[in-house]
């Protein structure tokens, strides 16, 4: 089986969840990791839905497109609203957060307000939506997202949420004294982020990939880490688990 390039990313970001966790994830990605950790390596991971779910269970072929839409709720112990989700938040209750981007800078910063300036902007996006409670407060983030130069960019035209600013201390120093951004997954490569300078670097290639194509597909200078490994391909497992999920028949 081969898998796609969305189908790469979501599996290689649902290896990344541990047991024993608590994600919140958005729907789409995020939500289709998250279950898929949860029939794999994670059985006990609790997924959290910005719309007041806790324990998603999602039907396969019936994954929701709102995390308000009560199929979302399916197999949840719980059911609460907003309010107490972005509370937990606060309270430190969530391991992992994952986000999407439609830009991210070096540092982590991202964008998904508009592109150009903020007057007047030549692209209007939906805006931040929980994303920044998201990046603020939860203790580990995931960045996921198509690695192309429009997308990975020197600095964000708009702050929507912010990941280490503008580096080094910046973060803390602004308040944001929790949490973390840890990885950044694409269909190219694995990303952390350098331990001091918080700079984005390159950690892990993607099958087939080479670190000059990320380099092409990266709009900033890229450091890459010590040790560059390969990430292993999608199983047929995986795929076949995923592609469940998602509805998709041979």
């Amino acid at each position: 089986m081969t898998a796609t390039q969305d189908e790469i990313m979501t599996i290689t970001a649902s290896r990344l969840l541990a047991d024993d966790k608590v994600v919140f994830a958005g729907v789409g990605m995020p939500l289709l990791a998250s279950a898929l950790a949860g029939r794999r390596q994670a059985p006990n991971l609790t997924v959290v839905l910005e719309g007041g779910i806790i324990g998603a269970q999602p039907l396969p072929g019936r994954l929701p497109i709102s995390t308000n839409e009560m199929r979302a709720a399916y197999g949840a112990p719980m059911l609460t609203d907003i309010t107490d989700i972005f509370l937990f938040a606060q309270r430190g209750f969530f391991d992992y957060g994952f986000l999407g981007a439609a830009q991210v800078d070096r540092y982590g910063n991202i964008n998904t307000s508009c592109i150009g300036r903020h007057e007047l902007p030549k692209v209007r996006l939906p805006g931040s939506g929980g994303a920044n409670d998201i990046i603020s407060l939860c203790t580990e983030i995931f960045i996921v997202t198509t690695h192309e130069p429009r997308r990975f960019v020197e600095r964000v035209d708009f702050v929507t949420s912010p990941g280490y600013l503008h580096g080094w201390g910046s973060r803390a120093e602004s308040g944001l004294v929790f949490g973390q951004v840890s990885k950044v997954v694409t269909d190219l490569a694995l990303l952390d982020f350098e331990p001091e300078s918080k700079h984005m670097r390159l950690r892990a290639l993607q099958p087939g990939v080479t670190v000059d194509q990320v380099r092409a597909a990266t709009g900033f200078e890229l450091p890459v880490a010590d040790s560059i490994e390969e990430l292993p391909a999608p199983r047929p497992d995986e795929l076949a688990i995923l592609r469940d999920l998602n509805g998709v028949t041979d």
